[in-house]
């Protein structure tokens, strides 16, 4: 399960919807703490989410600190950064983000996020 949360963050599902659907599960439901207020994402909400942040930015890039997996649980803290159209030839970051992910059929099923914006 470790491998599955890897490799979706190496991936650009991020900012991708295409690659995001490949891993989100049918029922999937994000509970985020967002710098914004706590808000609540469903499959159509996080892959409009993706949509809409590909307009933006051209590139992904997610460093993970801690990995940690217990059971179908999978805990993760990383920052995601992004290149934009503007300025394509540098990264910058977005924000830090702890989450912890519970997987279904090698889905992403629930997610308990926090995020810290920079």
């Amino acid at each position: 399960l470790k491998k599955i949360i890897q490799d979706f963050y190496k991936s650009e599902a991020l900012i991708n919807p295409t690659v995001l659907a490949e891993y989100l599960h049918e029922d999937i439901l994000l509970e985020w703490n967002s710098s914004t207020g706590y808000i609540q994402m469903n499959r159509e909400d996080l892959l409009s989410l993706a949509s809409e942040l590909s307009r933006s930015y051209i590139r992904s890039k997610v460093e993970i600190s801690h990995i940690i997996k217990e059971g179908n649980l999978v805990s993760v803290r990383y920052a995601h950064s992004v290149k934009t159209i503007e300025n394509p030839r540098e990264y910058i970051l977005l924000a830090n983000f702890m989450v912890i992910w519970e997987l279904k059929a090698e889905k992403l099923y629930r997610g308990y996020q926090i995020t810290q914006v920079v």
